[in-house]
């Protein structure tokens, strides 16, 4: 069973941008100090639902600050970067790193991002298959060339590869000689059946119980099986769950302190996207949703959490967790519930 944290550097109310980072760094050096197995960041622009907007970036920033930790983008969104560029900062992370890096890529939402960046709402719709397979060229080939669709260039040669050797690499990095780990975050059987027939693991949101996510890990084997992909491939892939974690000594204490928390973050959150074609979007009611992520996530004393990890995994079949756990909006609280979740959670798991 492997751990992670999950980092938004969520803007709660009356916090500054930069506090909302600071917290978010602060809570990763915690994370591996208290043993964890990786911390994962999101990527977002122009919304204090999330402050990072190159999860990239903060990644470069937390492998130098850290020795041990696997970092990862949940997830660097490829509508709105460019695949050759995103492929050759995962390398020079990956490289550099020891191989301690992972690399998530997603679709993102049809948001004014896409206008603001000049992708367009067809990098969105219709091209991030495009997208990704130009990136898993670009981290599996000496040289590439792209003659269609959105991206056209003669051929070049691919500087670093990430093929190269690893002096001290990471002994459980996967795969770390071929590369980073590549991983897909999938919200629905499009994307399940893009990542499958590619043969790449799966990120699932946190937005999503139990029930759909094993039913989403058997698509995604359906469809792996389907395009050819080897029973070890099957077995190998490490899918990851994304979850909310919040340790107190009573279960009920555990919940208050997200409930009189998230809903504030949320709503200010989720009301700042905006849409590049003016198209109306369903809110969730904040309230009803951190209610959600209480019920079906680790919230509550350490056994509860332990519990739940448990049996989410025996359920699922997934054995990596990227669980948030900057719920409180604060940061002494926040690195209170890293330590815990270390100290208490962790070991009962093995």
């Amino acid at each position: 069973m492997r751990v992670g944290s999950f980092v938004l550097a969520a803007q709660f109310p009356g916090q500054g941008q930069g506090e909302a980072l600071h917290r978010a760094v602060r809570s990763a050096e915690v994370a591996e100090e208290a043993g964890l197995d990786a911390v994962w960041l999101a990527e977002h622009h122009f919304v204090p639902y999330g402050t990072c907007p190159s999860a990239v970036t903060l990644a470069a920033l937390l492998l130098g600050r850290t020795r041990r930790i696997r970092v990862g983008t949940a997830v660097s969104v490829l509508p709105t970067a460019h695949p050759v560029t995103l492929g050759e900062q995962a390398a020079l992370l990956h490289l550099t790193s020891g191989g301690r890096f992972s690399l998530g890529v997603g679709r993102g939402g049809p948001w004014v991002d896409l206008e603001v960046f000049g992708s367009g709402l067809d990098a969105y719709e219709k091209g991030f298959p495009e997208s990704l397979d130009l990136l898993l060229r670009w981290l599996t080939e000496p040289r590439v060339a792209s003659g269609t669709g959105r991206f056209a260039f003669r051929e070049v040669a691919v500087v670093p590869r990430p093929q190269e050797a690893l002096p001290g690499a990471d002994a459980d990095a996967p795969d770390a000689s071929c590369g980073p780990e590549v991983i897909v975050a999938c919200t629905s059987p499009s994307s399940v059946r893009l990542a499958a027939e590619r043969g790449l693991p799966m990120l699932l949101g946190m937005h999503v119980g139990d029930e759909e996510k094993a039913e989403m890990v058997a698509l995604w084997r359906r469809h792996a099986r389907a395009s050819g992909r080897t029973p070890e491939e099957i077995h190998r892939a490490a899918h990851v769950s994304a979850g909310v974690a919040q340790i107190a000594d009573r279960r009920l204490e555990a919940a208050e302190t997200l409930q009189k928390a998230m809903p504030g973050w949320l709503k200010q959150g989720l009301d700042a996207h905006v849409t590049v074609d003016g198209r109306a979007r369903a809110m969730r009611d904040p309230l009803a949703y951190t209610e959600l992520l209480c019920g079906i996530h680790p919230v509550g004393t350490p056994q509860v959490c332990v519990d739940r990890i448990a049996a989410t995994s025996e359920r699922t079949g997934i054995t990596r967790f990227a669980l948030l756990v900057e719920g409180s909006g604060d940061l002494s609280t926040t690195e209170e519930n890293v330590r815990r979740l270390g100290a208490e959670v962790l070991p009962q798991l093995g």
